[in-house]
């Protein structure tokens, strides 16, 4: 039955692996760590590939292969790990660095203690290891990944279990030696049915969460203005749908409009328009407020929403944003001026709800065009 479970292994492992590096060459613009999860579910299957084939007990060049591909696997499973979260890793030298390092540390701990030894050793390195990437999982789902907690913390539960199967793997190999491991069935039996279950979940956990980090990258890129990075109408309306959500909630909408840009566009080209564009939203982004949300509706129109702010917050808000544009060099060309530009804002009153937001668009477009009449580079107010 032992062997039965073994052979299962390999095959979920061997599978896994091939799906993996699959679906890393699939994906654009980055495996999200898809090539090192293959390369530890190889690793690994080679491991158990080798036990089968007679070197999981004794000495060996089999045994001590089987070891050290065992430590390899984890290595790479933590730098897929990394990856995923977008934070670089290499992955090829700490693989070789873990394959020779404890090929020599199993030599010499054979010819010091023995056999024993050496496999109470690899039992102690990987509950260690385990319960460091438990521990970074948790650390994860608590900070960095606070958008997949629920996954963070399964996957953390589960690899707790393998720790823990270790930890009672080495306290046998203490206790009676690897005679007194070989001898427990019924142990063997619940660590390779536990390896089974963890090969049979975690790689299409590890699918859902590619699956996950697409599906919210995709909609972050529906909801955001591809030139400027800002939210376009579509992610300003789902900004506002979760605002409004909360008790109370109100905003203020400022409705920016860069002032001559045809004039720009036709002087200096659609190319020094869209920088011009990118400069404006980068103002816009260092004077509004911490909570405050920023839409390009399209062309060289801005809005920006003062959530719970009065009319005076609004209207300085407003004002910054008008005197920081008018102050900033957008842009300065080779051989050229410097170029600026400025830009008129209108202001609505409060709204309170998503049904609102185009009544209070329309107060501001309607005080914005009363300011371009008045002479541009103002704030003018739906209230005046």
């Amino acid at each position: 039955m032992t062997t039965l479970l073994v052979g299962m292994l390999c095959v979920y492992l061997l599978s896994f692996s091939v799906m993996f590096l699959l679906i890393s060459r699939r994906l654009q613009g980055g495996t999200m760590g898809m090539d090192a999860f293959a390369a530890g579910n190889l690793a690994l299957g080679m491991a158990y590939v080798l036990q089968l084939l007679g070197g999981a007990g004794g000495w060996g060049w089999l045994s001590m292969l089987n070891h050290a591909l065992t430590l390899c696997s984890l290595m790479a499973f933590c730098v897929g790990g990394a990856r995923f979260f977008g934070r670089p890793a290499p992955l090829l030298l700490p693989l070789a660095g873990v394959l020779a390092g404890y090929g020599i540390v199993q030599v010499l701990v054979e010819a010091a203690w023995g056999a024993t030894a050496r496999h109470a050793m690899l039992a102690g390195t990987c509950a260690l290891w385990l319960a460091g990437m438990v521990a970074v999982l948790v650390h994860g789902a608590r900070r960095f990944a606070r958008d997949l907690r629920v996954e963070m913390l399964l996957i953390a539960a589960l690899i707790a279990g393998l720790c823990a199967l270790n930890l009672a793997k080495l306290g046998r190999l203490v206790d009676g030696g690897l005679a007194g491991l070989a001898a427990d069935a019924s142990f063997q039996m619940v660590f390779y049915v536990y390896m089974c279950s963890l090969a049979t979940i975690l790689p299409p956990a590890i699918i859902w969460l590619v699956l996950r980090r697409l599906t919210d990258a995709l909609r972050e890129t529906a909801a955001r203005d591809p030139l400027t990075q800002l939210l376009n109408r579509r992610g300003l309306t789902e900004a506002l749908g979760a605002h409004f959500r909360q008790p109370d909630a109100e905003a203020r909408l400022l409705m920016v409009d860069v002032d001559h840009f045809k004039r720009i566009n036709d002087n200096h080209g659609h190319h020094v328009g869209d920088a011009m564009l990118c400069g404006v939203a980068d103002v816009l982004r260092a004077a509004v407020r911490q909570d405050d949300l920023i839409c390009r509706l399209g062309g060289e129109e801005f809005v920006v929403v003062c959530l719970q702010a009065d009319h005076a917050t609004a209207l300085r808000v407003a004002e910054r944003v008008r005197s920081q544009i008018e102050g900033t060099v957008m842009l300065r060309q080779p051989g050229h001026e410097a170029l600026r530009c400025t830009v008129t804002v209108g202001v609505s009153g409060h709204f309170d709800g998503e049904a609102s937001l185009a009544q209070a668009m329309r107060h501001a477009d309607a005080a914005l065009y009363r300011g371009k009449k008045a002479g541009r580079n103002r704030v003018e107010s739906a209230h005046a």
